[in-house]
């Protein structure tokens, strides 16, 4: 596999300062990965940078318009080799992500981030994009509630995917027991809750299972305590 890139197609570059730090920086840094940002003003050439306009059949708000997506995401696929590139349009209709479908995108050469803001994107976008051979447009949200634009998903779907990378984590075994905690007979489950050191913080103490030394012992507390927060979170949002 080529070295994988991330795109992402914006009206606010600076947004995405933050991957220049922590693991995704290094990361970059160390050629794991390449990240690209695009900035879709630049795509168009009148002196207003005119990226939206009033949607047709009337409404509120504006809807971005077609043509700069279109040369902004064709720009960013010749960025890349890969045979193949997944399109992910951030938006609230779109299917919720998870750490599965993080996992699934790790199949990924190529993915470009397309950040709408008001109204979101003209729809042919995505219509054009998925009769191409060589794209894959997947419509993601990342939770039933409506933001100002689609960057703060892409950082969330970015970090959810670049951390899965081989290399990216120092310690690789925090991958696997993550993957163990999260999947069971009874479907996803929360992470159990960890302790350090000291054994008393203010009166509250380390339960003595986890200072025991027995493993066995150690992994049934932690499942057990993965259901029942589980259980208390499904009751919490009645899933």
């Amino acid at each position: 596999m080529n070295k994988r890139r991330f795109d992402a197609i914006t009206i606010f570059p600076d947004y995405f300062a933050p991957l220049d730090l922590s693991l995704i920086g290094k990361a970059k840094k160390s050629g794991l990965i390449e990240i690209g940002i695009q900035d879709l003003r630049s795509y168009v050439t009148d002196n207003h940078k005119t990226v939206d306009d009033t949607p047709y059949g009337g409404g509120a708000g504006m809807v971005m318009l077609p043509e700069p997506w279109g040369l902004a995401i064709d720009e960013s696929a010749q960025q890349s080799a890969a045979p193949v590139h997944d399109l992910i349009v951030l938006t609230p209709a779109g299917q919720r992500f998870t750490q599965a479908l993080a996992e699934k995108f790790l199949d990924s050469e190529h993915i470009i981030f397309a950040n709408g803001r008001y109204e979101g994107i003209d729809i042919r976008v995505t219509d054009y994009y998925k009769t191409q051979p060589n794209f894959r447009v997947h419509e993601i949200s990342i939770g039933d509630y409506v933001l100002g634009g689609g960057e703060v998903a892409t950082l969330v779907i970015m970090e959810a995917i670049i951390r899965l990378i081989p290399g990216v984590i120092g310690n690789p075994e925090s991958l696997t027991e993550e993957s163990h905690t999260l999947k069971s007979e009874d479907g996803s489950l929360v992470e159990y809750p960890n302790y350090t050191k000291p054994p008393v913080w203010r009166g509250l103490e380390v339960p003595d299972v986890l200072m025991s030394g027995n493993h066995r012992l150690i992994n049934e507390w932690r499942h057990s305590q993965a259901l029942r927060r589980t259980e208390e979170l499904r009751r919490l949002t009645g899933e």
